[in-house]
């Protein structure tokens, strides 16, 4: 019997050491992407706080960019310059598309930028009374060998949710792609109402309201 408490002491032991492993090397990753997200923007950043002057073919690039476009508007934001953001590019599936990508960025998620995305559709449901309707962008993605998931082929992201007062960069607080959720084996719609039942009405329970973005950068933890 002693040796039976014995393995199974030492089986906790074991699992305990792996989750605090992974959560240390989960924050120094995380750190990492955000680190390098900064760099991206750098330039903008340095030039706003000096007060350099800006034009819109400053801000262009950095805007058509996935990668950059949600933090450059946030940080035109913060210092009162969301004139100079390409007005063309200013709408909800823009920066859904960028945020998405953001997301898949991270280490704990797809740990890439998808060589392909797409927008699909916008998928609508009603919150529960609470507001009239709940709104989600749906996009396919896929990624080149030799990612792991390039096997998958179009994986599905969700983005939001979104209300019907939403601004194009308020932050969409559910944001989420399960990777092996295909075009083969889920629906549009089927994937936004898992984000919605399962990420959505689950924070809402927990901590309402869904609050809008603060701050330019999301920190993951």
């Amino acid at each position: 019997m002693k040796i039976v408490f014995i393995i199974i002491g030492l089986v906790i032991l074991a699992i305990v050491t792996f989750l605090i492993y992974r959560l240390i090397v989960v924050k120094i990753q995380n750190r990492k992407i955000n680190a390098l997200r900064f760099e991206r923007v750098k330039d903008l950043f340095d030039k706003l706080e000096n007060e350099e002057a800006l034009t819109n073919e400053d801000v262009f690039p950095l805007a058509k960019s996935v990668l950059t476009r949600e933090a450059t508007y946030q940080l035109l934001n913060d210092y009162n310059k969301t004139d100079l953001f390409p007005k063309e590019l200013y709408t909800i599936i823009n920066a859904a598309e960028s945020n998405l990508v953001n997301w898949l960025e991270f280490p704990t998620e797809l740990d890439a930028c998808p060589d392909e995305i797409e927008y699909i559709k916008r998928v609508t449901f009603d919150l529960n009374g609470q507001r009239d309707c709940v709104h989600y962008e749906v996009f396919k993605y896929r990624v080149n060998e030799p990612h792991w998931a390039a096997k998958d082929g179009w994986c599905v992201g969700v983005v939001g949710p979104y209300f019907d007062d939403s601004k194009p960069y308020d932050y969409p607080n559910a944001t989420f792609s399960r990777i092996d959720s295909t075009l083969d084996n889920v629906t549009p719609e089927e994937e936004a109402k898992w984000v919605h039942e399962n990420i959505t009405i689950k924070r809402l329970k927990a901590q309402p309201p869904i609050t809008k973005r603060s701050g330019w950068l999301k920190t993951r933890v």
